[in-house]
């Protein structure tokens, strides 16, 4: 388990009786180098991979956004799933299996005001998925993108929104998560959307 916050991690892996928690930066390559070189001296092999890390950054209009708002929205939702993805490309090659499993969001498919900046990062890692399941096929390797909609995971209250009461929750993500990874080595799903069944959409 990897993110920036060692603390936090230490308590996720303590309650799931996790191996190991790795502080790293998803948008530094050097990171991905550390934890690929860590993972191959103390495993030998990743069989799954799961790209999660994501945020708003700022929920506004874009002509609002500043540059740097704008490059760190684009680098924390598309630039860590590509990086990752490359990191464990070789490695998966070699093995001739595994899963990626990257986290999009329904703003890669849904239109709403605001949201904009964000929505083209995730509708970017939905289609580099489909992208790099096409080049990984040959190796047996299975590459996957997970659409959900709003959940109740502290995103919104992060991004400065106010938390949503949303009926769908990480937990139901994770399920999505275990159920591609679980399946038989002959399938693949190429992606997967996961409302809450409270949620309702209306499309532009």
């Amino acid at each position: 388990m990897t993110a920036r916050n060692l603390e936090k991690l230490e308590a996720a892996r303590a309650e799931v009786n996790g191996d190991l928690a790795v502080s790293m930066d998803v948008t530094k390559v050097e990171d991905w180098d550390n934890i690929v070189a860590l993972i191959k001296e103390k495993y030998g092999r990743l069989d799954v991979l799961v790209n999660n890390a994501g945020g708003g950054i700022t929920i506004k209009e874009v002509s609002e956004f500043t540059t740097d708002e704008i490059d760190a929205t684009i680098k924390l939702n598309l630039n860590s799933v590509i990086y990752g993805c490359r990191a464990f490309a070789d490695m998966m090659k070699e093995q001739k299996t595994g899963t990626m499993i990257n986290i999009s969001s329904v703003c890669a498919r849904q239109c709403w005001p605001t949201w904009s900046v964000y929505a083209a990062a995730k509708a970017g890692v939905l289609n580099f998925s489909k992208g790099m399941y096409l080049e990984m096929q040959p190796y047996n390797v299975r590459v996957t993108c997970i659409v959900p909609s709003s959940a109740s995971t502290g995103f919104q209250s992060a991004c400065g929104i106010g938390e949503t009461t949303d009926k769908l929750l990480p937990e139901d993500i994770a399920e999505t998560v275990l159920y591609v990874a679980n399946l038989p080595q002959r399938a693949v799903v190429e992606d997967v959307t996961v409302w809450g069944i409270d949620k309702q959409v209306n499309p532009l």
